[in-house]
C-alpha cells in the first residue's frame, strides 16, 4: 500500500496563431512542431499504456488558445500538408544517405516516426481534442483549464472585470469543449495575487496552481509546506510546485535533458543541408529555417555545433529508461522520508510545461512512457494521482492566504514586466477600461453586438503573457510586437466605429475570420462585478 502520492502536471499552451490572410506564416509551425514531436508522441503513449493494461494518471492543461487551434480546420488542413513534407524529406533523406550507414539508419527513424505520426493524426480525423477526451473520459487524464489567453493576472489586477473576462470566457470555453465545467485551473504563469481566489471561487472551480513559494510564504506558515495542498479562504486550493522533482527534469544544466546521449536541439537539417537540396522544406522567400530532422547528440557541455556527434535514438532510449528509474527511485525516498516527518501521505506535485517533453526534450514522451510503467509495476512507495481526486478523498487542508507569486524568474514577475515589455501596459489598461466602458452598452442590433464581441476577443488576444514573455527572450520580437500593436489597433478602431455610431461591416467580417476565436463570447463578461 502507498504512502503517498505523486501529481505529474502537463501545461500544454500555445498562443494563438492562425493566419488565413496569408498563405505561409512561419510562426504557425509552433504548432505543427508541438503536434509532431509533443501532443502525438503523448497520445501515442497514452494508447500503449492502456492496451497493456497499466493505469497511468496525469493532469494535463489544455489552454484554451490550444484548443481553438487544435479544432481549427484551417490550420489542420495546413498541418496535413507540413507533415506531408517531412514525410517527403525524410524518404529522400534514407535515398541520399543510401552509403553512410548511421544517417541512414537516423533517416529510417525518422520516417517511421513521421509514418507513425501520420497514422494516428488519421486515426482521430485530425481531432487531438477528441483523443485526449477518451482519456479524460476514462480518467486517465484530467483536463483542467487555464486563463481565455494566458493573460498574466497581476499585471491585470488594477481591473477585476478583466481578470474576470480570462477566467469566466475560459471556463465557458471549457464546457463548450468538454461537455462539463471544469474542476481546477493552470493560473498563467503560475501567477496568483492576494483575491485571485474569490473569482476562481466565483467561477466554480475548486483548485490552482502555484510556485511552492507561493504556499511557502503564505500566512499562516503551511504546516506541509508545499506535500499537501491548502485551502484559501474562499474555498479553491491551491497545489505548490515540488521545487525537487521539476529541476531534475526541466533543467538541461542538472536535471536529465541535458545528458551527452540525448538529442541535440539546436543542429538541423534545414541549416545543415546544401541549400538547393533543401531549398523546397524551408520558407518560401528561401530563407532557411529548422525543418524537425536533427541528427546529432548533446554529445558534451561547451562544445560548438559542428564538433555535436551522430546521435542514436537506440541508446538515447536506454538513457530515459534509466532517468525514468532514477526520477522514480528519487520520489519513492522522497515520499517515505516525508511520510516519515508527517505521519500523513503526501502529495508531490511536478508541473512542467507539456512542450518539454518532445519538442526541447525530444526523450520527454519515452521518459514519461517508462515512468509511468516503473511507476505501476516496480515500486509501491507512491500512488499517481490527479489533483481533483487527491482533493475528493482528501477533503480536509490546512486555510492560509497565499503569497504573490509566479514561476518566472526570481519568482514573481519581473519576466512580464521589465525594460522590455512595459511599453505594452498602458496600452492593455487603457483598452481594459473601454472594453469595460463598451460592456455597459445593450448592442441595439446585431452588427453592433458582433463589434462589441469581437473587442472583447481583440483585448483578450492582446492581454496574452506570451508577446511580454517572447519580447523579454530577445526572440521573434518583432512578431510579438506585431501581434500585440494589430490586436489594439483593431480594438481601438471598434471602439471609435461604435461610439461614432457607425461600424465598417466589411472590415469587421475580415478581423473576425482572422481572429476568429471564441466564437461564443458575450461582451457582457467584461461588465462590472457585484
Amino acid at each position: 500500500m502507498s504512502i503517498g502520492y505523486l501529481a505529474l502536471v502537463l501545461h500544454a499552451h500555445l498562443p494563438f496563431v492562425r493566419h488565413p490572410e496569408s498563405d505561409y506564416v512561419l510562426e504557425e509551425e509552433w504548432l505543427f512542431e508541438a503536434i509532431t514531436e509533443t501532443y502525438i508522441p503523448l497520445i501515442q503513449s497514452f494508447e500503449g499504456l492502456k492496451r497493456d493494461g497499466v493505469e497511468f494518471k496525469l493532469t494535463m492543461s489544455l489552454t484554451p488558445p490550444l484548443i481553438s487551434m487544435l479544432l481549427d480546420p484551417l490550420l489542420q488542413d495546413r498541418y496535413d500538408k507540413h507533415l506531408a513534407k517531412l514525410e517527403e524529406l525524410a524518404e529522400m533523406e534514407i535515398e541520399r544517405n543510401a552509403y553512410n550507414s548511421h544517417l541512414k539508419y537516423l533517416a529510417e527513424h525518422y520516417a517511421q516516426e513521421f509514418n507513425g505520426v501520420r497514422q494516428t493524426w488519421e486515426k482521430y480525423g485530425g481531432n487531438l481534442i477528441k483523443a485526449f477526451k477518451q482519456f479524460f473520459d476514462s480518467n486517465n487524464l484530467e483536463i483542467i483549464t487555464c486563463g481565455a489567453t494566458h493573460g498574466y493576472f497581476p499585471l491585470m489586477k488594477m481591473y477585476p472585470q478583466a481578470v474576470w473576462a480570462q477566467i469566466q470566457v475560459a471556463c465557458e470555453h471549457y464546457e463548450q469543449t468538454f461537455g462539463r465545467a471544469p474542476y481546477g485551473m493552470w493560473l498563467p504563469e503560475c501567477a496568483y495575487y492576494d483575491g485571485l481566489e474569490r473569482m476562481l471561487a466565483d467561477a466554480g472551480l475548486r483548485y490552482f496552481l502555484t510556485d511552492g513559494h507561493g504556499i511557502l510564504y503564505g500566512r499562516p506558515r503551511p504546516r506541509f509546506g508545499t506535500y499537501a495542498p491548502v485551502f484559501t479562504s474562499a474555498g479553491v486550493a491551491a497545489f505548490g510546485r515540488d521545487h525537487e522533482s521539476s529541476q531534475q527534469v526541466w533543467s538541461s544544466e542538472v536535471g536529465y535533458p541535458g545528458a551527452p546521449e540525448y538529442r541535440e536541439f539546436y543542429r538541423d537539417l534545414g541549416w545543415d543541408a546544401e541549400y538547393e537540396y533543401i531549398k523546397p522544406y524551408v520558407m518560401p522567400n528561401g530563407q532557411r529555417k529548422n525543418v524537425g530532422i536533427k541528427y546529432h547528440k548533446i554529445t558534451g557541455r561547451g562544445l560548438g555545433l559542428g564538433d555535436k556527434q551522430l546521435y542514436d535514438p537506440y541508446w538515447a532510449r536506454q538513457k530515459t529508461a534509466e532517468h525514468a528509474g532514477n526520477f522514480m527511485f528519487n520520489r519513492a525516498r522522497q515520499v517515505e522520508h516525508l511520510y516519515g516527518i508527517m505521519q500523513r501521505k503526501p502529495i508531490i506535485v511536478s508541473p512542467y510545461d507539456a512542450e518539454l517533453f518532445g519538442h526541447w526534450w525530444y526523450e520527454g514522451p519515452w521518459f514519461l512512457d517508462y515512468l509511468f510503467r516503473k511507476t505501476w509495476f516496480d515500486q509501491h512507495s507512491y500512488a499517481m494521482t490527479h489533483l481533483a481526486d487527491y482533493l475528493r478523498e482528501h477533503q480536509t487542508q490546512q486555510v492560509i492566504n497565499p503569497a504573490q507569486s509566479s514561476w518566472g524568474y526570481k519568482g514573481f514577475h519581473e519576466y512580464w514586466l521589465n525594460e522590455t515589455n512595459s511599453w505594452i501596459y498602458p496600452h492593455l489598461h487603457k483598452a481594459a477600461e473601454r472594453m469595460i466602458e463598451l460592456s455597459r452598452r445593450n448592442g441595439a442590433d446585431e452588427l453592433e453586438r458582433r463589434a462589441l464581441n469581437q473587442a472583447a476577443r481583440e483585448l483578450l488576444l492582446a492581454q496574452s503573457s506570451d508577446w511580454a514573455f517572447i519580447m523579454r527572450t530577445g526572440t521573434m520580437v518583432p512578431y510579438a510586437v506585431r501581434r500585440t500593436r494589430s490586436h489594439l489597433m483593431r480594438f481601438h478602431k471598434l471602439y471609435e466605429d461604435l461610439l461614432g455610431g457607425k461600424v465598417d461591416s466589411g472590415w469587421l467580417e475580415k478581423v473576425e475570420a482572422i481572429d476568429n476565436i471564441f466564437p461564443n463570447i458575450d461582451y457582457k463578461v467584461y461588465r462590472p462585478l457585484g
